[in-house]
């Protein structure tokens, strides 16, 4: 599982089109800091499918969207509203 994570992450650091973007957007003036979630699930051939409780994912938590001024002003530049959960 280690080896495959180390390999999405190299292709992902090493992605031409994704460097692309990020230098896009900073050069728009805004930091940027990308974070992926990947849900792996494993089985050997004739099991049944793994449920829920048997999957490896990088996130053991719910992580909080925080969302700031600056990233509410770019997010409208690309036309996409977030709604506000309280209401």
């Amino acid at each position: 599982m280690k080896e495959l994570g180390e390999a999405i992450n190299e292709s992902l650091a090493d992605s031409d089109q994704i460097a692309e973007v990020v230098a896009k957007i900073k050069d728009g003036g805004y930091d940027i800091f990308l974070v992926l979630e990947a849900t792996i699930g494993v089985s050997k051939p004739g099991e049944k499918s793994p449920d829920k409780t048997s999957m490896v994912t990088t996130l053991s938590s719910n992580p909080e969207l925080k969302v700031s001024d600056q990233d509410m002003k770019f997010l409208k530049s690309l036309r996409i509203k977030i709604e506000d959960d309280a209401a």
